[in-house]
C-alpha cells in the first residue's frame, strides 16, 4: 500500500498543471506556426508567381533541405540531452536562443532583392539559402519546445490536455497567415486600353480576368508575424516550467547511434513518427495546392482563399472541449483513427464535385472541407500527447529516456512529410502544365478545361489516399491502445521511484 501512495506522491509532484501553465506552453506554438504557417500557406504560390522558380526546381530544394534536417535535427536533440542543465532549464532557454534568428529568417525569404533576375539561378541560389536557413532557426527552437512536454508534467491525462493546447496554440498561430491570405491574393480586371477604366458587363460589374499575388501584401504580413513570434516564444519563456530535470549523462561514442537505434526500433514511435509524416503531408499539401485550385479552378480570391483552411480548423473550437473526456473513454487511438477515416471519406467525396460547375461546387465543397477537419482535429489535438506515450514506452522497455533525441526523430518524419507534400504539389504543377503558362505570362495566368480538371482531382484524391493510410495504420500498426497506455502508466511510476532513489532525476 505504501509503496502504490508513495508512487502516486511522485507523479502529483510533477504534475498539477494550472490554467496558466496550459496557456503558457501553447504560445510556443503560436509562436512557431506563426511563421511555419507562411511556408505552409504563401511560400510555394510565392515561389512560382512572384519568384518564378521551376516547380521541379522547387521539390530539389525541399527534398535538400530535409536531407539536410536528417543531419541537423539529431545533432540538435543530443545538444538538447546532453548539455549542462541551466538556471532555466534543460528546454526553455532556446526560446531566448532561437527566436529572433528565426523570425529575421522568416522575413528574408520572401525578399526579392534589386537586381536579382526573376526566375534566373541568383534567384534560385537565394531561395534556396534563406529556406535552409529558416530550418536550421525553426530546429534551434521547435525540438526543445516538442521535448519541454515530457518534462512540464508526467500525468497521462494532463498530456492529453497539454496536447489539446498546443494544437490550438498552433491554430492561433495561423491565423495571422490565413488573414495574410485573404488579401494577398487580388483580383484583376479588363480596363480600357485607351482610357485605363474598368470595363463593365451589362449588369454594371466589373469583368474579372484572374487572380495575381501582391508582394507588398506578403512582405508586411511577414514581417508583422515575425515581431509577433518573437513576443510569444519570450512569454513562453516566461511562463513555462520543466518539473522534471534528468541529469545530463556524459556523452560516449556512439550514443546517438544506439540512442536512434532504440527509436526505430520501437514500434509505437516509428509507426506514429510514419503516421505524423502523412498527416503534416496533407496538412500542407492542401493548404498550399488549395491556393491554387482557389485561384485557378473556381476563380476566386480574397477571402475564399483562407477559408478552406478555416473551415478545416475550425471544428477544433468545439472539439478541444470534449476530445480529452472522449480520449478518457475510448482511448487516443481510437478516437483518432476514427477521425482519418472520416477525413479520407470526405477527402474522397470532394472529388466528384468535379463533375459539377465550379461556381455551383464551391459551396458543397467547403462543407466537405469542414467535415473533413472533423475528422482530422482528433489527431491534430492528440498527437503530441501520443508522442509523450511513445517516449514513456521506450523508457519503459529500455531504460532509457532521451526526450531530445526522440522528439528529433519524430520531427524529422514530419519533415520528410514537408518533403511528400512538396513533391506532390510541385508533382501536380508539372503534370497539368504549370510552369510553362506562368513563365510566359505577366501576373494573370490562364489555364485550360483539361489542366483544370487534372488540378481538381488531384486536389481531393491525394489527401483522401493519405488520410486513408493514416487510418489504417492507426488501427492495425500503431500499438498503444487505451489499455497499453493505462499499464504504462503504471509502469512509468516504479521507473520514476527508482530513478529518483538513484539520483538520475529531480523534480522541481
Amino acid at each position: 500500500m505504501s509503496d502504490n501512495s508513495t508512487q502516486e506522491t511522485l507523479i502529483s509532484k510533477a504534475s498539477g498543471l494550472k490554467a496558466k501553465d496550459y496557456i503558457a506552453y501553447a504560445l510556443g506554438d503560436v509562436g512557431g506556426c506563426l511563421v511555419f504557417s507562411l511556408v505552409t500557406t504563401i511560400l510555394q504560390v510565392y515561389y512560382t508567381d512572384v519568384f518564378k522558380l521551376n516547380p521541379f526546381f522547387i521539390m530539389i530544394m525541399f527534398v535538400v533541405a530535409r536531407i539536410w534536417d536528417g543531419i541537423n535535427d539529431p545533432i540538435m536533440g543530443r545538444i538538447c540531452d546532453t548539455v549542462k542543465v541551466s538556471k532555466w532549464g534543460r528546454y526553455r532557454p532556446w526560446f531566448l536562443y532561437g527566436c529572433i534568428p528565426l523570425a529575421l529568417s522568416a522575413v528574408l525569404m520572401f525578399i526579392k532583392w534589386p537586381g536579382m533576375a526573376i526566375g534566373g539561378k541568383g534567384m534560385a541560389a537565394y531561395a534556396t539559402i534563406t529556406y535552409i536557413f529558416f530550418g536550421m532557426c525553426y530546429t534551434m527552437v521547435q525540438i526543445p519546445y516538442g521535448s519541454l512536454a515530457s518534462v512540464v508534467t508526467l500525468d497521462d491525462k494532463e498530456r492529453s490536455k497539454l496536447s489539446v493546447w498546443r494544437s490550438v496554440g498552433a491554430t492561433i498561430g495561423n491565423f495571422p497567415v490565413m488573414a495574410i491570405s485573404a488579401m494577398y491574393i487580388k483580383s484583376k480586371f479588363m480596363t480600357d486600353e485607351v482610357t485605363g477604366e474598368f470595363i463593365l458587363d451589362e449588369a454594371g460589374n466589373k469583368i474579372k480576368i484572374g487572380q495575381y499575388v501582391d508582394e507588398k501584401v506578403v512582405i508586411i504580413g511577414a514581417i508583422a508575424v515575425a515581431l509577433a513570434s518573437i513576443i510569444m516564444y519570450l512569454l513562453a519563456f516566461a511562463g513555462n516550467k520543466e518539473r522534471v530535470v534528468s541529469h545530463p549523462v556524459k556523452p560516449q561514442k556512439g550514443d546517438t547511434w544506439k540512442a536512434i537505434k532504440r527509436l526505430a526500433s520501437n514500434k509505437s514511435m516509428l509507426s506514429l513518427s510514419i503516421i505524423s509524416m502523412l498527416l503534416l503531408a496533407g496538412q500542407m499539401f492542401t493548404q498550399s495546392y488549395y491556393t491554387y485550385l482557389i485561384k485557378q479552378y473556381f476563380n476566386r480570391g480574397g477571402i475564399w482563399i483562407m477559408l478552406p483552411t478555416v473551415l478545416t480548423y475550425l471544428p477544433m473550437a468545439i472539439l478541444m472541449c470534449f476530445t480529452p473526456k472522449l480520449v478518457r473513454k475510448f482511448g487516443k487511438r481510437e478516437i483518432t483513427g476514427f477521425g482519418m477515416i472520416l477525413a479520407a471519406v470526405a477527402n474522397f467525396a470532394m472529388y466528384f464535385l468535379k463533375f459539377i460547375n465550379p461556381e455551383t461546387a464551391i459551396i458543397p465543397f467547403m462543407v466537405l472541407c469542414f467535415i473533413s477537419g472533423i475528422g482530422l482535429n482528433f489527431l491534430v489535438l492528440q498527437v503530441w500527447a501520443m508522442v509523450s506515450d511513445c517516449i514513456d514506452d521506450i523508457e519503459v522497455k529500455t531504460g532509457s529516456r532521451d526526450d531530445g533525441t526522440a522528439y528529433s526523430f519524430f520531427m524529422f518524419f514530419r519533415k520528410l512529410g514537408q518533403v511528400i507534400a512538396a513533391i506532390a504539389v510541385n508533382a501536380a504543377l508539372i503534370a497539368m502544365g504549370y510552369f510553362e503558362v506562368v513563365k510566359e505570362s505577366t501576373d494573370v495566368f490562364t489555364f485550360n478545361s483539361s489542366q483544370l480538371s487534372l488540378m481538381y482531382a488531384l486536389a481531393t484524391l491525394i489527401p483522401a489516399v493519405m488520410f486513408g493510410l493514416m487510418a489504417l495504420f492507426l488501427f492495425t500498426w500503431y500499438p498503444l491502445s487505451k489499455k497499453k497506455v493505462a499499464e504504462l502508466q503504471i509502469e512509468k511510476e516504479a521507473n520514476l521511484k527508482e530513478a529518483l532513489a538513484n539520483n538520475k532525476v529531480k523534480i522541481n
